[in-house]
Order: structure tokens, then C-alpha cells, then sequence
């Protein structure tokens, strides 16, 4: 695990936590100057993702106790913010509902929160995993994902997005392949709550509808009273559609500071 503090250190704390397959370097790149001008970031590599393929992904508990160790050695147990992209998302929810630290805002990046048994995960992991960790290996590899990712809605049809594939593909060169199926496998069999809440924390959704509604559904069920605000946008292409970077920034921002929207 690889914690990087940066930004502005007398500015409140905001845990940065990648989805799948992602380092935060790649995850938060185009939206890392603005949040960190304003906040002190805490950015998180999980296992795996620190550059050296022998090192594996090892399961969302594990890393989960991990982050938690961590803000408690170093931070007093709180954070004043942590957002979690996608995968990123299900880490928050585990923070929150396992209650050994505190966070005052917890952010659900678009998290598509899906959970289900170990043989339907491993029958997912084996379609998905090789498709992941090998378009990096052949152009047509590469297209046959993009096609994918666009189809699921994971990404835009612009210039932008798949400017971010591109980038997304790359960095999977650096990735040992079990890491991706493991990180995959264990998001899916490792359950939430429902009506996860904790005294002193709000749960924020950025939730976009391109997604469908039964992804509002699942926030509703597991957490507490979300504060949703609704994107007319894919899943989240706020970190890298400048069209987009704006709204979404001011909603985090606006509910890391307390502010209400006007």
C-alpha cells in the first residue's frame, strides 16, 4: 500500500481512493490541482498498484483495515473527507459501516456497488479479468474493450474518453493480471450493509443517470439518508470531460465546506 500526502496542508483532510484497476495518479489527474489547491489530499495506491508486479491485490478487507490503520496512526482516526471513484466507492461504504475511523463526508463516485455470490464472481472474473488485463496486449484487444467500456456506459463517446481509455489500457502493462481479478473478485463478494449510517457522518452520492435507476436504488438501500445529486452524465466522466469537471467539482466541494446549494 502507497499513501502520498500533498496539496494544501492547513486545508482539511480529503482521502482520494481509486476504482478498479487505477492508481490514483490516472484516476484523479485531470480534477488532482483543483482539489488539492483547496484540501490536504491523502492519495491511496492499494496493494498492488505501487509499480512492482510481484506484489498482488489482496482482498477489500484487508486493504480496507490497512487505510484505516493508516488515518489512525497518522491522522487521530478522521478524515474530513474521503472520495472513493467507482471501486473506490464500496472502500468508503466499508469505512464508514466498520466505524474504526471517522469521516465527516463520505463521497460514492458513481460506485456501481454490485455484489453477488463467489460463483457468479468467479464466472464474472473470468470474462472480465482476461478482457481487462489483456487489451493492453494487441490493438484489437484494445478496441474490443473500448467498445465494451462504451457500451456499459463506463465511459463517453468523446475525444476525451477515450483519450482516458487509452490511458486506462496503458497502465494495465504495469499491472500484474491477478491483481486486476483479484481486485475485481473480492469488490463483488465482499457485502455492504444496507442502512449504513454513523453518527457526525453524511454520505454524498455522485450519482450518475446515465447509469440507470436501479444504481439509485442500491444508494437508497445502503446508506442512510444520501445526499444524492444527480449528473445527467457516465459514470464518472467528470475526472477527465472538462464539460463536466465544474459542476461536479463545486458539489464536492460545496459539501466538504459545509455550504449549501444555492
Amino acid at each position: 500500500m502507497q499513501f502520498t500526502e500533498l496539496g494544501n496542508r492547513d486545508g482539511k483532510t480529503l482521502l482520494l481512493l481509486p476504482g478498479t484497476a487505477c492508481t490514483w495518479q490516472l484516476n484523479f489527474k485531470n480534477v488532482l490541482d483543483a482539489l488539492s489547491e483547496r484540501y490536504h489530499i491523502i492519495a491511496v495506491n492499494y496493494d498492488g498498484f505501487e509499480g512492482d508486479p510481484n506484489v498482488l491485490f489482496t482482498d477489500m478487507l484487508t486493504v480496507t483495515e490497512k487505510i484505516e490503520n493508516y488515518i489512525r496512526k497518522h491522522h487521530g482516526g478522521r478524515v474530513d473527507g474521503a472520495y472513493g471513484s467507482s471501486l473506490g466507492g464500496s472502500f468508503v461504504g466499508l469505512l464508514i459501516q466498520r466505524k474504526r475511523i471517522h469521516i465527516d463526508h463520505g463521497f460514492i463516485g458513481s460506485s456501481d456497488l454490485d455484489q453477488g455470490g463467489k460463483l457468479k464472481a468467479k464466472l464474472l472474473t473470468a470474462l472480465v479479468g482476461p478482457m481487462l488485463s489483456g487489451a493492453c496486449k494487441s490493438e484489437k484487444k484494445r478496441e474490443k474493450l473500448k467498445a465494451k467500456l462504451r457500451k456499459s456506459g463506463a465511459i463517453g463517446d468523446g475525444d476525451k474518453s477515450l483519450d482516458f481509455a487509452d490511458d486506462f489500457i496503458d497502465n494495465m502493462k504495469n499491472l500484474n493480471p491477478k491483481t486486476v481479478t483479484r481486485q475485481f473478485y473480492s469488490d463483488y463478494v465482499t457485502p455492504l450493509e444496507d442502512d449504513i449510517h454513523a453518527d457526525g457522518t453524511t454520505v454524498h452520492v455522485i450519482y450518475a443517470l446515465q447509469m440507470g435507476e436501479k444504481y439509485g436504488e442500491r444508494y437508497r438501500r445502503h446508506f442512510r439518508n444520501p445526499d444524492i445529486h444527480e449528473f445527467d452524465m457516465k459514470h464518472e466522466v467528470w475526472l477527465y470531460d472538462t464539460a463536466w469537471q465544474k459542476p461536479v467539482l463545486e458539489t464536492v466541494m460545496r459539501c466538504m465546506d459545509g455550504e449549501k446549494e444555492a
